[in-house]
């Protein structure tokens, strides 16, 4: 390879997570961030309750040393229904991601390398879905499809094809005019190949910052669908629901829904946190300020 390609794909390729460490906001996001995912690993060990089973005579109770986040309105252990929640609300966040990032990457690929008509088409498909209010269309879409989590990452997932699909495009263009790739096509590379072997290191870095800042937006997206009636449905431990379950009763019983919304809260604290490390570390304009 020519100048130009290194300076992209080395910062993956060296000592990423032990720089990482050397930011504060992304050592703090990272310690949050584990500290949810150990919640979701280890739910069944550290709850002895069942996240759907109900038990009528223990309703409403407060926080207490046996259940530290109180019971519902049906005596479910909230502590346990987050617990569990968090494995549904990472998942969904993560297949969210990977749709957006595979179908963005995929597009914007074709279309910075191609250009011309592919590119024009492209860029009118993404600038018409982007012109829709994000949260109207999803709604939209569920009411002609069934309301199930299924259906509920897929829609979301789309909904950020648009951002990921200008990000790939931006960084093809670039590489397009690089002298590696120009060689690279005078020995008779097929396309594929070459935008494999080529291009998409290229794009590795700014899509894994996109993916680490999408991630959040994806979870709340989720709940927010979720809390008005949309996605996961009771009694799915699912964030988003639970907070909804528990509005009716904030006056009185507000752990119900204000505990579990801190602990969405802290996720996304945590994720955006550590987005915004990797986003310093990987992005040259960010290193060249510190």
């Amino acid at each position: 390879m020519t100048e130009g390609a290194p300076a992209i794909t080395t910062p993956i390729r060296r000592g990423v997570l032990l720089r990482l460490l050397g930011y504060t906001n992304a050592r703090i996001g990272l310690a949050i961030i584990l500290l949810i995912v150990l919640l979701a690993i280890f739910a069944p060990w550290l709850t002895e309750f069942d996240p759907i089973r109900q038990n009528l005579r223990g309703r409403f109770l407060p926080p207490s040393a046996t259940n530290w986040f109180g019971t519902d309105e049906f005596g479910r252990d909230i502590f346990t229904r987050v617990a569990y929640g968090a494995r549904i609300s990472l998942q969904i966040g993560a297949s969210v991601v990977l749709i957006s990032i595979t179908g963005g990457a995929l597009l914007g690929l074709l279309a910075g390398y191609f250009r011309g008509w592919v590119d024009t088409i492209l860029q009118q498909l993404m600038e018409i879905w982007i012109a829709f209010p994000s949260l109207l269309l999803a709604l939209a879409i569920f009411s002609a499809f069934e309301q199930n989590l299924t259906t509920l990452i897929i829609i979301v997932g789309i909904g950020g094809i648009p951002s990921d699909f200008r990000i790939v495009r931006a960084v093809t263009l670039s590489l397009r005019e690089t002298e590696f790739v120009e060689a690279s096509q005078a020995m008779g590379a097929r396309t594929p190949r070459l935008l494999l072997r080529h291009v998409l290191p290229g794009v590795l870095s700014p899509l894994i910052v996109s993916a680490t800042l999408s991630f959040p937006g994806a979870i709340l997206a989720t709940a927010a669908l979720s809390f008005i009636g949309f996605g996961a449905q009771p009694p799915t431990p699912e964030w988003g629901a639970i907070i909804a379950g528990g509005r009716a009763y904030l006056r009185a019983e507000w752990w119900i829904a204000t505990l579990p919304g801190l602990t969405l809260a802290l996720t996304v604290l945590g994720l955006n946190l550590f987005g915004d490390g990797l986003r310093d570390l990987l992005d040259p304009r960010m290193r060249s300020r510190k």
